[in-house]
C-alpha cells in the first residue's frame, strides 16, 4: 500500500515555533525510540519511493489532539535533530550582548582557568580622560579644543598656533578673562588648563592672544623693577647690576621685597585707602602705622600661594578707582566672589607693572625662569629651525657698473651709493612714464602701493585712538610694540602707534607728492617711502626720528 506523503506544512511550522528547543529535542528522541524501521543510505524509509524528500515529523503536543490513522503513521528520516541544534545555537547568540563583537584572545594561556577565551569590553583599552575647552580670539570667534587633563597652557598655545598657521615666536598666551568683573590674567606656561577651567565661573572664558611682556623682565629687569621700589636696593645704596637683581629675586634665601604706596578698596564700599605695602615671598602686607616695618604694625592682606594677580580692564568707573592703573588679587580656588577680591590701584603704569611682575616672580621663582628657558633650549636642540643666516653668495655681493662695454667692480663706497641712488631715480622715472601712457592696471605697482599695506598684520584699518591704546596694553607695553592705522583727522594720512618706556605715543604719516608720484614720510618729507611696508622695514632697522626701533607688531589672529 502506498503511503500518503502530503503533510500540513503550515501546521508543522506553527507547532515547531510554539515549542521550545528542548521540547523539540525531546520529541525527536522519542520518535527515534518508537521508530524501529531501518533507514536506507539515501535517508528514505521502506514506505517511501522515488527521490521525493521525506516530510518532517510533526511533534506530539498535548494541546493538539490529532486523530490517529494508519495513513499518518509515516516513518520519517533522522536529520531532524539538525534543526534542534540550530535553534539552540540561535538562543545562545541572542543571550550574548551585541554592543561589541567577541574578540578572540590572542594569549589564552595568560587567562585564568575561570576566564573567558574572549576579551570582554571591560578588558579593552579605555581612551584617555579628555576635556572640552573653548578658546576665543580677539574678534570674538571661538574654537572648541579637546585636551587631556594634564595639558599645560604652553601646549594648548602651540596647538592653536599650529591649527591657525601662526608664527610661533613664543609670545602667544592663554588669557583667563572674567567679563562680569572686568578681570583678566595670562596663564603661566606650566599651569594645567583643565584645573584653571574648573575654578572659573560659567560666564568666564579663555582668550588667545600675544603677550610680549610675559618674560621681558628677564631681558630688561631694570625697566620692571625700579630701584626706588626694591627695598634691598635702597638699603645697599649702590647700583645693582641687572643680573644680580634677578638672581636675588629667584633666590629663596635672600629674596628682596617690593615696597611702596598703593590704594586699597574697602570691602563692600566704594571708598579707597592709601596704604604703604610690602610684597614678600610670604605674602602681601600693609602697614597700619605709616611706613613702619615692625611686625606688630604689619597686617597680611593676601597669601601668594593660593592667589593670582589680575589686571582690571574696565577703567576707573566700575570700581570708582582713583587712577587708571588698577589690579586685583583673587583667590585661585574661588569662583570670583566680590567679597574675596582685593582691589588695588597704583599711581602710574610702571608701579603697577612692578607690583604685578614681582607677584609672579615671588610666587613661582625658578619655575618661571624654566618656562622662559624652554623655548631657547628647543632652538639649541633643533639647529635646523634657527634664525636663517646670509649665504656665502649674499655676503660676497659687490656693486657693479655696466655703463661701458664691459662691467667693472665699484670699489669706492661713495660712488656705489651714488650709482644706487641714480638707478632708483631712473626706475621711478620709468614708472611715471608708464603711468602717463594711460590708467595703470589694478596689478600695477603704483596702484598696489596704496593698498598693499592692508594685507600686513600690523595694519588695523579705521580703529579709534582708544582702541589702539587697548590693544597695545593687552599685548604687553614693551619697547618697540607698534601698529599702524588710518588717521581719523586726515583721510589721506596714517598713524603709527608706538610704545616706549610703558608710554604710548602716536606719529602721523603724511603723504607727499613728487613728480606725480605719492610718497609717505614720517619726518615731514626728509625720508620718503613708496609704500608703508618700506617705511616699516626701514624703521625696524633704523630708529630715525622715533624714540626706539619698531620691534614687535601688534597683531590679531582669527581662530
Amino acid at each position: 500500500m502506498r503511503v500518503n506523503d502530503d503533510v500540513d506544512l503550515e501546521a508543522l511550522v506553527n507547532d515547531m515555533t510554539s515549542l521550545s528547543p528542548y521540547e523539540s529535542l525531546y520529541s525527536m528522541c522519542k520518535t527515534q525510540h518508537s521508530d524501529s524501521t531501518p533507514l536506507l543510505h539515501n535517508g528514505h524509509g521502506n514506505g517511501l519511493q522515488g527521490n521525493r524528500a521525506p516530510p518532517l515529523l510533526r511533534p506530539p503536543s498535548s494541546r493538539v489532539a490529532a486523530p490517529h490513522s494508519p495513513a499518518q503513521n509515516i516513518r520519517r528520516s533522522q536529520p531532524m535533530h539538525i534543526l534542534a541544534v540550530r535553534r539552540l545555537q540561535e538562543e545562545e547568540q541572542q543571550v550574548r550582548p551585541a554592543s561589541l563583537p567577541a574578540i578572540p584572545n590572542p594569549f589564552p594561556e595568560l587567562c585564568s582557568p575561570a576566564g573567558s577565551p574572549t576579551l570582554s569590553p571591560a578588558s579593552l583599552p579605555q581612551p584617555a580622560d579628555a576635556h572640552i575647552i573653548k578658546v576665543f580670539s580677539e574678534d570674538g570667534v571661538g574654537k572648541v579644543v579637546e585636551v587631556p587633563a594634564d595639558m599645560t597652557a604652553r601646549d594648548v598655545c602651540q596647538l592653536l598656533v599650529y591649527k591657525s598657521h601662526c608664527l610661533d615666536d613664543n609670545c602667544w598666551t592663554l588669557v583667563e578673562h572674567h567679563p562680569l568683573f572686568g578681570l583678566e590674567r595670562c596663564l603661566e606656561d606650566h599651569e594645567l588648563v583643565v584645573q584653571v577651567q574648573a575654578c572659573m565661573p560659567p560666564e568666564s572664558k579663555f582668550l588667545f592672544r600675544k603677550n610680549y611682556a610675559k618674560y621681558e623682565f628677564f631681558r630688561n629687569p631694570l625697566n620692571f623693577f625700579p630701584e626706588q621700589m626694591v627695598a634691598w636696593c635702597q638699603e645697599s645704596n649702590v647700583t645693582i647690576p641687572p643680573s644680580q637683581l634677578l638672581q636675588n629675586f629667584l633666590n629663596s634665601s635672600r629674596c628682596p621685597e617690593i615696597q611702596g604706596f598703593l590704594y586699597m578698596k574697602d570691602t563692600g564700599r566704594k571708598s579707597w585707602k592709601k596704604l604703604y605695602m610690602f610684597l614678600r615671598r610670604s605674602g602681601l602686607y600693609y602697614s597700619t602705622k605709616g611706613m613702619s616695618k615692625e611686625p606688630r604694625h604689619l597686617q597680611l592682606l593676601s597669601d601668594l600661594e593660593e592667589s593670582n594677580v589680575f589686571t582690571v580692564t574696565t577703567g576707573r568707573k566700575m570700581y570708582n578707582a582713583p587712577t587708571d592703573y588698577q589690579f586685583c588679587i583673587k583667590p585661585s580656588k574661588s569662583r570670583t566672589d566680590v567679597k574675596e577680591l582685593k582691589m588695588l590701584c597704583a599711581d602710574d603704569e610702571q608701579s603697577r607693572t612692578c607690583w604685578m611682575t614681582a607677584f609672579r616672580v615671588l610666587k613661582y621663582g625658578m619655575l618661571l625662569y624654566q618656562n622662559y628657558k624652554i623655548p631657547h633650549q628647543r632652538k639649541s636642540a633643533n639647529p635646523n629651525f634657527t634664525t636663517p643666516v646670509r649665504s656665502v653668495s649674499e655676503n660676497s655681493l659687490v656693486a657693479m657698473d655696466f655703463s661701458g662695454r664691459t662691467g667693472r667692480v665699484i670699489d669706492n663706497p661713495e660712488e656705489a651709493m651714488s650709482a644706487a641712488m641714480e638707478e632708483g631715480h631712473n626706475w621711478r622715472k620709468r614708472s611715471q612714464r608708464m603711468n602717463a601712457l594711460g590708467n595703470p592696471s589694478p596689478l600695477h605697482p603704483s596702484s598696489l602701493n596704496s593698498v598693499i599695506h592692508r594685507t600686513q598684520l600690523w595694519f588695523h584699518g579705521r580703529i579709534m585712538r582708544e582702541e589702539s591704546h587697548r590693544m597695545i596694553m593687552q599685548q604687553g607695553q614693551v619697547d618697540g610694540l607698534f601698529l599702524l592705522r588710518d588717521s581719523q583727522s586726515n583721510p589721506k594720512a596714517f598713524v603709527l602707534t608706538l610704545c616706549h618706556h610703558q608710554k604710548i605715543r602716536h606719529f602721523q604719516i603724511l603723504p607727499h607728492e613728487e613728480d606725480g608720484q605719492i610718497f609717505f614720510s614720517l619726518d615731514d618729507g626728509s625720508t620718503k617711502f613708496a609704500d608703508l611696508i618700506h617705511l616699516v622695514e626701514f624703521y625696524q632697522l633704523n630708529r630715525g626720528v622715533l624714540p626706539c626701533k619698531l620691534k614687535h607688531p601688534c597683531t590679531m589672529v582669527a581662530l
